[in-house]
């Protein structure tokens, strides 16, 4: 299958197109960079979503789109930066929406990412995709605008996957090294109670669940968590154990991180405890489908 893929340079994209190729998929991506990789395996085709501006032979023979693009929400949120949390997940499938609306192009499915972030915070409900998605914080909005820019692409599909994702687990980038630091150094400690919920998937299992998406029966959206939610205690309490490391500095008090970090203290102390209710229906085996499986694989 051609599948074109935005986003293929990022922390996801880059492992799901390593596991692609192994698929002999025939792989087009888009970037923002002028100097392009011409090899023909992977593609990569020029675009600028903020100026509406794409080269259209990426389409070319595509049957598939995986969309990953959207800026890091891990940088300060400045007001301008806001801005471009925002538009660049906007811009991008309105731009995409637009090309294949001009060229008339018909795709066999299309895949998106969204986040659980659309759950408002609980340390007591439980999320599956059925339950209204009205989070009220920046994240929330993002995530509500996010998906409903992404909605309009549904008439350019025969079938349209969203998949709302976890916290994802890697060794390589993510938030999973930025934990594991001080767990290192001997100072770990939880970041607020302790006792928010963590919605996790390891980053192996979420690019499979994006190929498995290439094939019925996957249609409309699935949360893309693993089966087991954990409290970041327990996620933290793993990953010493798996490092051989101490875990017994107290936690640090939400106050202090609100001072730090301010609105962006949301990404450690909301709480949402997500499960995939559509997943099990699809088949789809998880590798990694326990915190513990999941640390091992990554840190032993």
């Amino acid at each position: 299958m051609k599948i074109l893929i935005t986003g293929a340079t990022g922390l996801i994209g880059k492992v799901l197109v390593d596991q692609l190729l192994t698929q002999n998929h025939s792989i087009h991506y888009l970037t923002t960079q002028k100097k392009i990789n011409k090899a023909v395996n992977p593609k990569g085709f020029y675009w600028n979503p903020a100026l509406g501006e794409i080269d259209e032979t990426a389409f070319e023979g595509v049957e598939a789109i995986i969309h990953l693009a959207g800026a890091t929400i891990a940088k300060p949120w400045t007001p301008s930066y806001r801005k471009e949390i925002l538009t660049s997940r906007i811009l991008t499938a309105q731009l995409l929406e637009q090309t294949l609306k001009k060229r008339k192009q018909k795709l066999a499915v299309f895949i998106g990412a969204s986040a659980t972030g659309i759950y408002p915070s609980s340390f007591t409900a439980e999320y599956h995709e059925n339950v209204q998605a009205d989070g009220d914080d920046f994240l929330g909005t993002v995530v509500q605008q996010w998906e409903a820019a992404a909605d309009p692409l549904k008439s350019h599909a025969t079938r349209w996957v969203l998949f709302r994702i976890g916290l994802v687990l890697s060794n390589k980038g993510g938030v999973l090294p930025t934990m594991a630091l001080p767990i290192r150094w001997g100072i770990g400690g939880p970041l607020g109670s302790g006792n928010q919920w963590q919605s996790w998937i390891h980053i192996e299992d979420l690019c499979a669940l994006f190929i498995s998406a290439l094939n019925a029966p996957f249609t409309g959206i699935y949360n893309a968590v693993a089966p087991e939610a954990v409290t970041q205690k327990k996620l933290l309490k793993t990953l010493a154990q798996q490092l051989h490391r101490p875990l017994f500095f107290p936690s640090v008090p939400a106050f202090v991180l609100k001072m730090i970090l301010g609105a962006r203290s949301s990404l450690v102390l909301n709480s949402q405890k997500v499960v995939s209710a559509r997943l099990p229906s699809t088949g789809f085996q998880f590798t990694y489908p326990n915190i513990q499986s999941a640390l091992r694989q990554l840190y032993e």
